[in-house]
């Protein structure tokens, strides 16, 4: 979708430099992804206190006695391709 913007035609230079782009596009469009993923992240540690923890849950026990409902070659106890489990 073209796009104009006015941008600080030195911060682009730095990004394109400091990040070794090959064109001022890739440089916006990396630094808006990674500025995404950024702020996702910080969204789940703002839950960090707001969620329940018990200590003596066993989430590996709940592993072992889940059945598995995925077709048998995603099952972990499915035989390998080779024949061998």
């Amino acid at each position: 979708m073209p796009t104009n913007l006015k941008l600080d035609d030195k911060l682009i230079e730095a990004t394109v430099t400091l990040g070794k782009f090959k064109s001022k596009q890739e440089a916006v469009n990396t630094a808006l992804a990674e500025f995404v993923h950024r702020r996702q992240r910080q969204r789940i540690l703002d839950l960090v206190g707001k969620i329940a923890f018990d200590p003596k849950w066993d989430y590996k026990k709940m592993r072992r006695g889940r059945s598995c409902s995925l077709p048998e070659r995603t099952c972990s106890s499915a035989p390998s391709r080779s024949g061998m489990a």
